[in-house]
């Protein structure tokens, strides 16, 4: 488990799947973070939580407040290419009434320490909604610079929008904590 003085990662559990359906299936949360916007039964759910649990190239944690004892968001890294020393990092803060808390940078501060000076990343990379604003923003906060874009790759309200790449470096990270 790591921790700072807002939040605390713990290890995801496929008994996660009860407190992330809720999320999953609230289209104001996943409208800005999921490609695909349905509606998931219990079942569904729990499948998707017990892959991401038992895969051996990611690495997924919850999001605990502190303070309140509640759990508000999930963060991962997916996709890790140890041989390359690569990894994909996933964000999404489910609880609407954290949003605007700072518990997002909390959680990526975390999870860039653990990626960089535990697991010896290289890059650490992710994919954001181009009309994700405050999302970007964070990222770009936390040290991530914009790769490129996946041009009008997510149909969503009615237009085509890009999907962002962004990444940050081991001697990106290293830099901006010394």
């Amino acid at each position: 488990m790591f921790e700072n003085e807002t939040i605390k990662l713990r290890k995801l559990s496929t008994n996660d799947y009860t407190i992330y359906h809720n999320w999953r299936n609230d289209m104001e949360v996943m409208k800005s973070t999921s490609p695909q916007l349905e509606l998931y039964t219990l079942e569904e759910t729990e499948q998707f939580i017990s892959t991401i649990a038992s895969q051996s190239n990611a690495k997924g944690y919850m999001i605990e407040h502190k303070e309140t004892g509640q759990t508000v968001g999930i963060i991962s890294l997916i996709n890790i290419d140890y041989k390359n020393r690569s990894a994909e990092c996933v964000l999404d803060i489910g609880a609407r009434n954290m949003w605007g808390k700072g518990i997002g940078k909390a959680a990526m501060s975390l999870i860039l320490e653990f990626a960089f000076n535990e697991l010896n990343l290289h890059r650490v990379y992710l994919q954001v909604f181009a009309f994700n604003e405050r999302a970007i923003k964070l990222y770009q906060k936390a040290g991530f610079t914009h790769e490129g874009s996946c041009r009008q790759a997510l149909y969503r309200m009615g237009k085509w929008h890009d999907i962002v790449v962004m990444s940050i470096l081991e001697n990106e990270y290293d830099h901006r904590n010394n």
